[in-house]
């Protein structure tokens, strides 16, 4: 509510709108998260970009075992 997650808050998260608001499609979300990451350490993101994105994570789980994730990816990046 503060707008802490928001582009221009302290940890700005789902600046593209998320997965769900590409479809979330299926086999294709791990590398459209990383492509957002990207973009954004390149300053190229318009105006969703996050001034000054130094680091950028991302988490991304598929398949499924007993009920739970059976994989689990966590991606982080910095700025070189």
């Amino acid at each position: 509510m503060r707008g802490d997650f928001a582009i221009g808050g302290a940890t700005p998260v789902n600046t593209s709108g998320g997965l769900v608001s590409k479809g979330h499609p299926v086999g294709a979300t791990g590398i459209a998260q990383l492509y957002e990451l990207i973009v954004q350490l390149r300053g190229e993101a318009g105006a969703r970009q996050v001034e000054g994105a130094q680091i950028a994570i991302a988490e991304n789980g598929g398949g499924y075992l007993r009920g739970e994730e059976a994989a689990c990816v966590v991606t982080i990046l910095e700025k070189g």
